[in-house]
């Protein structure tokens, strides 16, 4: 397995293709965007090029690439307002393993201590996340990567016609 990353510095047309691909991925929609209703979980979205520029402004974007072919991408910003736990210097993270193939093969496990790395050379300390209840194959992941959960949100996402709760978690680099 060729795995490697690259961080997204000069994004293109077929960035944005591959993004808005995987952004309305009918597997992936409920295990990355909060929804509060059905309608808003069948929404499309649709980025363009300048949206994905301006997006990198303030996240810091990785791609995943598993042989030699764009399979995932992940990124962190540095303390969002929607953080659960607001210390100062905290990287909020996020990951997306877009292509089928990809998925259950270890590659997200890799994918977050590449970016805890990362995220450690620009002299942060602090990861908080956010889970989806139903997530349990995350949650797992998480877990096993010494996350713990430091809150839960109550009525967050709609999946499967009920509400569901955020798990926020949290890891203190060394």
């Amino acid at each position: 397995m060729n795995l490697f990353f690259e961080k997204l510095t000069n994004p293109s047309i077929s960035h944005v293709e591959v993004l808005n691909r995987w952004d309305n991925d009918l597997v992936l929609i409920p295990l990355t965007r909060p929804n509060q209703t059905k309608e808003a979980l069948e929404r499309r979205e649709s980025m363009t090029l300048d949206d994905l520029i301006q997006r990198l402004v303030h996240h810091h974007t990785y791609l995943i690439y598993l042989n030699d072919k764009l399979v995932g991408e992940m990124n962190f910003t540095v303390d969002p307002s929607h953080l659960y736990k607001k210390d100062p210097g905290t990287a909020w993270i996020g990951i997306a393993i877009g292509e089928p193939e990809a998925r259950g093969k270890g590659i997200g496990y890799k994918a977050i201590q590449f970016l805890e790395e990362e995220i450690k050379k620009y002299g942060l300390h602090r990861i908080e996340l956010g889970v989806f209840e139903f997530n349990t194959q995350a949650q797992k992941l998480y877990r096993k990567l010494g996350y713990e959960e430091i809150g839960r949100i109550e009525n967050f996402t709609y999946w499967q016609d009920k509400m569901w709760k955020d798990i926020r978690m949290e890891k203190y680099l060394r």
